[in-house]
């Protein structure tokens, strides 16, 4: 089953992604992208949106409080938020140098690299 992996900033100026419930019109299953400085220049995390107080990615938010829905979610994002919500390593066949792997400790994090690239697209 595809499920409707949906890319957008809420009113409060958060980049999350989660799985579109078009019924309920909500997501769910939410993550929230956050950005962190490095010598490299900046990298991007993604953690549950309920951390540090949920471990897991179960919240859900509202369509409501969506302020800017883009226009699609790069592949690449969405094949990592589907290995942080369900555990599981998906083959892409080639990320190449998007330094998409390393989870944080027991947060389900991942780092991407080349944040304009990402939202460039």
């Amino acid at each position: 089953m595809a499920y409707d992996i949906r890319l957008v900033k809420l009113i409060t100026g958060e980049l999350v992604l989660g799985k579109h419930d078009a019924e309920n019109d909500k997501l769910l299953e939410v993550a929230t992208l956050q950005t962190v400085p490095t010598q490299q220049g900046v990298q991007m995390m993604m953690l549950p949106y309920g951390y540090p107080f949920e471990q897991d990615f179960t919240g859900e938010i509202s369509c409501k409080h969506v302020l800017y829905e883009y226009k699609s979610a790069p592949e690449d994002l969405k094949t990592k938020y589907m290995e942080a919500i369900s555990n599981l390593t998906l083959s892409t066949g080639g990320l190449g140098g998007l330094n998409l792997g390393g989870a944080s400790a027991g947060a389900g994090g991942s780092k991407l690299s080349n944040v304009s690239e990402l939202l460039r697209k």
